[in-house]
Parts: structure tokens; sequence; C-alpha cells
């Protein structure tokens, strides 16, 4: 995951596969202004274009609809604020408000859920130089999913769970940014359900 987190480990694992799993949740909010939730999730994409590129398409934040599955648009509050609306198991949705805690020109973008919200998240993404192979992406989001323990277990069956998005989510975004477009199957999943009856 990121350099600035390595020094505190015991282990070399990255952050949400650490057999220590408290201490790396104590970790990354360490590393986040606001930390806000429970859940660690970690993800990392190669992406083959310039880090710069990659950086502002992500930080006009209207664009991450374009390939973030669940979620259903955001908002353009101000330079560092916007409103989420992001989809839920059983057709529902849930709304919050994120502030951006830090930013590092064309390398990181650090962001907190204003208190109050719905789903409180913080995390970091950033942008780091993979030589010849473009451009290392690396999420690293706090999270508590609404319904505790119990609505784990429902986003999970929906498809909806948070590590599972986020690394999808981040495969979407590797060939928007490479291809130009976001491969899909010829039929969608209502279109097989039709299909069924």
């Amino acid at each position: 995951m990121s350099e600035i987190l390595e020094p505190a480990r015991a282990d070399d694992a990255p952050l949400a596969t650490s057999k220590h799993a408290s201490a790396a949740v104590d970790i990354a909010s360490d590393q986040l202004v606001e930390p806000r939730g429970d859940t660690l999730i970690g993800r990392a994409v190669t992406i083959n274009r310039p880090r710069k590129e990659l950086f502002a398409y992500w930080r006009d934040f209207a664009n991450l609809a374009t390939f973030m599955d669940n979620v259903e648009r955001i908002e353009i509050l101000s330079p560092t604020r916007s409103h989420w609306v992001v989809k839920a198991p059983g057709g529902k949705t849930v709304e919050w408000d994120a502030t951006v805690t830090e930013e590092i020109e064309d390398a990181l973008i650090a962001w907190s859920s204003d208190e109050g919200a719905e789903v409180p998240n913080s995390g970091r993404i950033e942008f780091r130089d993979a030589g010849a192979r473009g451009t290392v992406v690396a999420a690293t989001i706090l999270c508590d999913p609404p319904a505790g323990v119990i609505g784990k277990v429902i986003a999970k069956m929906f498809q909806r769970e948070p590590a599972i998005q986020a690394r999808r989510d981040l495969r979407r975004f590797k060939q928007l940014m490479e291809t130009g477009e976001i491969a899909t199957s010829s039929r969608t999943r209502a279109q097989l359900e039709e299909e069924k009856n």
C-alpha cells in the first residue's frame, strides 16, 4: 500500500490483509485527518496512463460515477466538498457529504464524510509512478457499512460489500483510462432475469 504506512507495521502485508486487523485499522486511522469507520479496505491497481492524467480525472469527483458501479451521483458543493448518493442493498440509497482533508497535486487525495453521514467513511487515494508500466493507484478506505454485521452480510449477498466494490471500481477505472470504455457483458442482469421467466 503506502510507503507512509509501512514503518509502523510489524509485517509486510497490505494493511487490509494484515493478520493484525485492529492494529491495521489504527495505523490507517492515524494517516487520516478525520478517520471515520472501522472496516478497513485496501486495493491497488496499475494503470498504463500518466499519473497526472489519472489524478485529474479522479479529482473531478463528478467523474467517479462513470466507473463506480454503486454511485448514483456526486454533486459538487465546493472545490473541497461533495454530496454522494450511493446504492445500498434492497434497492435503497444512502447519502452523505464528504470533505477533502488533504491533497497533494498529482499524488494524493484524502477525504472524510461529514458528521452525521449515513455511512461514515474516510480514506485516501494515492497515485504513484510505476515507470514504463504507468501509475499505481492505491485506495485505503475506512467505513462503517449500514446496519453493522447484519448489514455487511446483506451487502455481500447483494454484491454491494465495500471490499468487493472497491476492487471492481478500480478495475473499471483501469479499463476506462486504458481503453476509453468499460467492458460489460452482452446481456444485463435484468435481461437474464427476463429470460428465466
